[in-house]
């Protein structure tokens, strides 16, 4: 195996240098590293530093971690090339040349964010980017622990803590029902719940990204859900709304798209006076032009002569024909949603939309009398 002595001794590096005698294998035995389960507990301790390229940053990354990247975007597609052009030993020399030079900007990073003592840091494998900023951080003053395997250790860790059976209860009901909201109130009373629609910054539907912030990654999405899924009592009742396997340009983990066509269903009744009364309190201070283009959208679903209704209505201002035409068609998509459910069995609880309050706590006393005191939720 090839090895790379170097001695480093530039303006950028002032009075001290830095000798790194490297080869893979050497470089993972200079730092301590732990597997992502214990990283994870740890990060609520300690800041997480991901040395990443900002684009791989921004595509996806740990949450609360800040990004002090070895590499530039531009950079590490210098050095990528150059790995698939003449191999890993030029690489790694094209690398290290681009990043000595740094190492104050590195240093001035993190003593900007972190204190003096523990850190953790990840790159995408646990590889030689973690390693050299380890040694650099360490020669600083700090005590770095390395994500054994990397961002992708994560990655593949998280995603499988969705597969651990929970006991869902998923609230569902037709569009307009105020599901959110009973969900808010039920968190508020100390229920465990996970709003799925909120970490997706959408609410489902063509409408769902009005009023809200842009949405993150399908990769930042799974990110934060864990975050929450982490905290969870699994011997505990989880409360979901019940979604489709898409919120907005999101799609759902597989294991939790598989957890709540399980979990039992809690169905909220309201009648269509009153949701197409909340819906036009909750569009209809939308730009009309935004909301043309979002029936445009399910036009084929409302037919040539309802969507040219529903425009028309639209530009006359009747808020309460375009509700009402809009759920027609999201009642008959819900209804086929519902169908497809794993768990066949589903709970009509009647609310009253106007109490949000005195809807959650009937909905909580039922399900308390149902399943909490005996043994059908599993």
């Amino acid at each position: 195996m090839v090895k790379f002595g170097i001695k480093v001794n530039t303006k950028a590096l002032q009075s001290w240098e830095i000798h790194l005698n490297l080869t893979i294998d050497q470089t993972r035995q200079m730092t301590t590293t732990t597997q992502p389960i214990k990283f994870l507990t740890m990060a609520g301790e300690c800041q997480v530093i991901d040395v990443r390229s900002p684009g791989e940053f921004e595509q996806g990354h740990v949450p609360g971690a800040i990004n002090i990247p070895l590499f530039t975007d531009a950079e590490r597609a210098v050095v990528g090339t150059l790995y698939v052009k003449t191999g890993q030993a030029e690489a790694i020399f094209k690398g290290l040349d681009i990043a000595l030079v740094k190492v104050d900007v590195y240093i001035d990073s993190i003593n900007k964010v972190c204190q003096k003592g523990p850190v953790l840091l990840h790159c995408w494998r646990g590889g030689l980017r973690s390693a050299v900023m380890a040694e650099v951080f360490s020669h600083a003053g700090y005590e770095v622990t390395v994500l054994e395997g990397g961002y992708k250790a994560y990655r593949t860790f998280i995603r499988g803590e969705f597969s651990r059976p929970a006991r869902v209860i998923v609230l569902g009901g037709y569009t307009g029902s105020g599901k959110t909201d009973i969900l808010k109130v039920l968190a508020a009373k100390g229920e465990q719940v996970i709003d799925l629609e909120e970490l997706a910054c959408h609410k489902g539907s063509v409408f769902g990204a009005m009023g809200q912030p842009p949405q993150p990654t399908n990769e930042q999405f799974e990110n934060n859900l864990y975050a929450r899924w982490a905290y969870l009592d699994l011997s505990r009742p989880l409360w979901l709304e019940d979604e489709s396997r898409m919120i907005g340009r999101i799609t759902l983990p597989d294991p939790v798209v598989e957890q709540i066509s399980k979990g039992v269903m809690i169905r909220a009744g309201l009648g269509p006076e009153v949701r197409i009364k909340r819906l036009v309190s909750e569009y209809a201070g939308f730009d009309k032009q935004m909301l043309g283009d979002a029936i445009r959208k399910i036009g084929e679903r409302l037919g040539g002569a309802g969507t040219k209704e529903a425009l028309s209505a639209l530009e006359a201002g009747r808020f309460d024909v375009v509700a009402s035409l809009v759920l027609a068609y999201y009642d008959k998509a819900y209804q086929f949603s519902v169908s497809r459910r794993i768990n066949k069995e589903v709970i009509d609880i009647p609310v009253s939309g106007s109490d949000i309050n005195a809807d959650a706590d009937r909905i909580f006393e039922i399900v308390q009398k149902r399943f909490l005191h005996g043994s059908d939720l599993s």
